[in-house]
């Protein structure tokens, strides 16, 4: 992605606090929310024996410190003016549970990430935020069926506070490790903070996202292609399933422009005014990647749509071609059958040239009908 514009963001109204989910310093946090009937918590799918902490340091001034244990990680980031940066994959209620009472996190937004198949979308609870976004992977294919996995979708939550910012990643795709690394030598953009790692987890989400429409535009082409082929085809199969695909990357892409518009214009105290910038690079992209993803389903509405009608035409030819036949057929047959009742008194019966006269009036009439039928395009 491009550097963003290192302009400062103009003065906005603070983010106001949720009635409903962020309580005031004198009020007391709600408990967690009574499970819904027959909502499971998300099983992990890591390997058995292994733990969700995937990886965890603390940064002070943009550099790594010393490996340090997640449970001391939060007081030795607190005690050197640094941050932590804690990373979990598809951790239990259990795991996530434990460290939620050590960080303070929300009980709405633990379970939110512990249950996981949220939409986009960025929550205040009182110094803190959490952030939900929609990761995305295109799935490679030899030829596009009516079953194709075309887009497999998962999420990342951010927990952002003053000296912590913790990932939960759910999906078997989305690696934050490659970030990390990228991100560790990068040490200007760590001195921001916490919050610069929630733009660069923001950033890599929407890069897939082009990269993901990019990769979705060429099965469009190639449907676009078989649709309009001299060779009669059925697509209407594969350009639903295409659509229905394409949906879900919409459903992920769509709903982030709000979270990243907040973060890019208002004041939010974890969030430093020098990185809005880059949040409004990431919302430009996120915009542009939008209108791509709907340029796209609008294509394949009219992509459908011509399929239909042109099936439909094709059946109308078909009808026409069978009803010319019919005409045509129904001549002999008439004529046959007249000929064929028992009457003593028909002409030409004793008639010499009675026979091939009739067969030559069989042969004009159908000829006749064919040339028209022909001339006006039923055949």
């Amino acid at each position: 992605m491009s550097s963003a514009d290192t302009s400062s963001a103009p003065s906005t109204p603070p983010l106001p606090d949720r009635a409903s989910t962020a309580p005031g310093p004198e009020s007391t946090r709600p408990g967690p929310r009574p499970r819904p009937a027959g909502r499971e918590p998300r099983m992990a799918t890591r390997k058995e024996g292994v733990g969700a902490v995937v990886d965890c340091a603390v940064y002070v001034d943009g550099r790594r410190q010393a490996p340090v244990e997640p449970e001391e990680a939060l007081r030795a980031a607190e005690a050197s003016g640094g941050f932590v940066w804690l990373g979990l994959y598809e951790p239990t209620e259990e795991e996530l549970g434990a460290l939620a009472e050590q960080y303070d996190l929300h009980p709405l937004a633990v379970e939110d990430a512990v249950f996981a198949h949220q939409r986009p979308k960025l929550e205040r609870y009182d110094d803190a935020l959490f952030m939900v976004l929609k990761t995305a992977t295109y799935v490679e294919h030899e030829e596009l069926t009516a079953n194709s996995e075309v887009v497999d979708t998962g999420e990342v939550m951010v927990f952002l506070g003053p000296h912590y910012v913790i990932t939960v990643r759910h999906g078997h795709h989305g690696e934050l490790g490659d970030l990390r690394h990228r991100l560790e030598e990068q040490r200007d953009l760590l001195c921001l903070g916490p919050a610069a790692v929630l733009y660069a987890v923001a950033d890599l989400v929407v890069d897939t996202f082009v990269d993901v429409a990019g990769a979705v535009e060429d099965d469009v082409d190639e449907l676009e292609a078989s649709v309009f082929s001299p060779s009669r085809t059925d697509d209407v199969g594969r350009l639903y399933q295409l659509k229905r695909e394409l949906m879900s990357l919409r459903r992920a892409v769509s709903p982030l422009e709000v979270p990243l518009q907040k973060l890019a214009e208002r004041e939010i105290d974890v969030v430093p005014g020098g990185i809005r910038s880059y949040f409004r690079d990431v919302l430009d992209h996120a915009i542009r990647v939008r209108d791509q993803v709907a340029a796209q389903d609008e294509l394949l509405t009219s992509i459908l749509q011509a399929s239909l009608a042109r099936t439909q035409m094709a059946d109308n030819e078909d009808m026409r071609k069978i009803s010319a036949w019919a005409g045509i057929i129904a001549v002999p047959t008439a004529i046959a059958g007249i000929y064929g009742m028992n009457f003593d008194h028909m002409p030409e019966l004793e008639w010499r040239f009675g026979y091939p006269m009739v067969l030559l009036v069989i042969a004009l009439a159908c000829f006749l009908l064919h040339r028209g039928f022909k001339r006006n395009g039923w055949l």
